[in-house]
C-alpha cells in the first residue's frame, strides 16, 4: 500500500510540473502577455496537484515505515 502511493505520489508530482511548463509555455506563445507578466495565472490546480502529490508521497513513506516496523521489530 505505502508502495501504491508513494509511486502515485512521484507520479502526480511529475505530471503537474509537466503540465505547468507546457501551460507557461503556451502563454509566452500568446500575443496577450499580461497574465504572464503579472505572474497570477487563472489556473492554480498545479500547485493543487503538487501539493497532493506531496501529501500521497508522506502518506506512503509512512505506511512503508509502519509495513517496515511491523515486519523486523514487531
Amino acid at each position: 500500500m505505502g508502495i501504491v502511493f508513494t509511486a502515485v505520489g512521484v507520479g502526480i508530482t511529475g505530471w503537474s510540473k509537466w503540465a505547468e511548463k507546457r501551460y507557461y509555455d503556451t502563454l509566452t506563445a500568446r500575443t496577450d502577455m499580461k497574465e504572464f507578466l503579472e505572474s497570477t495565472p487563472e489556473s492554480s490546480g498545479y500547485g493543487a496537484l503538487r501539493l497532493g502529490g506531496l501529501i500521497s508521497i508522506i502518506v506512503g513513506v509512512v505506511f512503508l515505515g509502519i509495513a517496515a516496523f511491523l515486519r523486523f521489530g514487531g
